[in-house]
């Protein structure tokens, strides 16, 4: 039986700050596979194995993130207590181990969803398959239901964004002001730390002193990852890999979830219902934070999102 509490939030609700008293390293029993990528550069994914005929629950990790990171661990000890499978697909250079060439990932990387998707579907051809993207990663899965249309459904039976910054410019803006400088400035320090590993095996592939000097996203982004990705700049980056001018043309089943007090996007970026498709459930609780959604009493707990997104998974409600 799929099910999940109603919620009853706990004041802010961002699991950046409170998540390590809430789980306690207890990683899940993961199973690490490696995939060669089509352009010579490789992946690592964990796994959850489940009952050989169960739906298969992909998540895509946001900003920074990976196996290890909270919603990752509540949502895939979820999975294992229903005897799904679950792998959590680590975008280059997040699974502890620098990826072999000099790009690395970003907000609209849609061509590596496409590929990692379709090859799961080819491995899987009878299971049911629904991917999870959070912040960063729901994005990117937005970005490509969108691209693919009708198309998605050969992939997979439905999706979730959690989170997602729809919008980068506004998102990335919403980074840069007050309170949530300390959300980027924590973002910065490892991304540059990556940054500079990067530069040490790829001399000269940016500018490392405009890097290093970079203050906040917009700056890093604009020396960084629009660069290394075939980007103009930081805006043409922002622009073009934002999935919120896609959300009318997705036509797989996907839950959009996002809090109206998630301090990465301002209310005002959020979608309106005339903005998504039909096939698109918009879920916009007052509560939640950033990837938070705490529930019960102090010091709270993690397990509502999970509930959630096994919830429409297995019901598509």
């Amino acid at each position: 039986m799929i099910s999940y509490q109603a919620p009853h939030w706990l004041p802010g609700g961002h699991a950046q700050t409170i998540y390590p008293l809430l789980i306690k390293g207890h990683v899940p029993p993961y199973r690490r596979e490696r995939w060669d990528t089509p352009d010579g550069d490789f992946i690592d994914l964990d796994w959850i194995d489940g009952a050989s005929d169960a739906p298969l629950v992909v998540l895509f990790h946001g900003l920074e993130g990976s196996s290890a990171s909270h919603y990752a661990i509540s949502l895939m000890h979820s999975v294992k207590r229903q005897d799904w499978s679950g792998v959590v697909v680590h975008f280059r250079g997040c699974s502890g181990e620098p990826n072999r060439l000099p790009r690395a990932y970003h907000s609209g990387d849609s061509e590596e969803i496409d590929w990692i998707l379709r090859r799961l579907r080819g491995r899987f051809p009878q299971r049911s398959i629904h991917a999870a993207g959070v912040s960063l990663g729901g994005n990117a899965l937005l970005k490509w239901l969108g691209e693919q249309g009708s198309a998605a459904a050969v992939a997979i039976t439905s999706a979730a964004a959690v989170c997602a910054p729809l919008d980068l410019t506004a998102s990335g803006h919403q980074l840069g002001r007050g309170f949530n400088r300390i959300y980027s400035q924590r973002f910065l320090r490892t991304m540059k730390r990556n940054a500079a590993l990067k530069l040490a095996r790829f001399p000269g592939c940016i500018d490392e002193q405009r890097m290093l000097a970079a203050r906040s996203l917009y700056e890093f982004d604009d020396v960084f990852t629009a660069p290394l990705h075939g980007f103009l700049g930081v805006e043409d980056y922002w622009r073009r890999a934002s999935s919120k001018p896609l959300l009318g043309s997705i036509c797989a089943p996907t839950l959009l979830l996002n809090a109206r007090n998630d301090p990465f996007m301002p209310t005002t970026a959020l979608p309106q219902a005339s903005e998504v498709a039909r096939a698109v459930t918009l879920e916009l609780p007052d509560e939640g934070g950033h990837v938070g959604f705490v529930t019960g009493r102090l010091p709270g707990q993690l397990s509502w999102l999970s509930q959630r997104l096994l919830h429409y998974f297995g019901t598509g409600v």
